[in-house]
């Protein structure tokens, strides 16, 4: 069996009279400086082997970069890490803190609240529907989930089940039932020379 890259899959799947594709890392942009009039990176930065280096890059190729983002000291408050998968939070440790990212942009900061409904499959996006989180499609589609040992992930969705089962979890977090919004941490930052 061939494993094709996800990347390669996207790309296959553009139509055939879009944009050119480059590919490369947010480390070393293989373009000029300041080619592009902006550059976006969603949910990205804590994937990157070097966050500086990559919003470096960002702010070479483009003079407006909008991210977006976590703020890993409320994003890693959230029920599903504090409670059930804390080793998510030591995934992509060792870059930047939030701060230090604003700051290394000089971008402005917005807080994005996450609706009851919210359909992407982020970690998070599930704040108020629980059960969710034991679908292996959801799992399979969350980079938090997909990075950790599958026995971790069984393990951890055991006890979610065992609390939902119970009424544990409903106890715990009935004050979910009375909000519209939830804050799981995501910021959009942007920065504009």
């Amino acid at each position: 069996m061939v494993a094709i890259e996800p990347s390669a899959v996207m790309i296959g799947q553009r139509a055939t009279a879009a944009a050119p594709v480059v590919r490369a890392v947010a480390e070393a942009l293989p373009v000029a400086d300041g080619t592009f009039d902006a550059a976006l990176a969603v949910l990205t930065t804590h994937h990157w082997s070097d966050c500086r280096a990559g919003l470096d890059q960002l702010r070479r190729v483009a003079p407006l970069r909008v991210v977006l983002t976590f703020d890993p000291t409320v994003h890693h408050r959230q029920w599903i890490i504090a409670d059930y998968l804390p080793e998510i939070a030591s995934l992509g440790t060792g870059g930047p803190s939030f701060a230090e990212m604003t700051g290394q942009l000089g971008a402005t900061t917005m807080v994005l609240p996450l609706g009851r409904e919210f359909e992407d499959g982020v970690l998070g996006a599930f704040w108020c529907r629980p059960r969710a989180y034991l679908d292996p499609q959801v799992q399979r589609n969350n980079s938090g989930f997909a990075r950790l040992d599958p026995s971790v992930v069984d393990q951890a969705m055991a006890r979610l089940r065992a609390d939902l089962d119970s009424g544990a979890w409903d106890e715990r977090y009935r004050a979910l039932a009375e909000l519209e919004t939830f804050d799981a941490g995501f910021r959009l930052l942007v920065s504009r020379d």
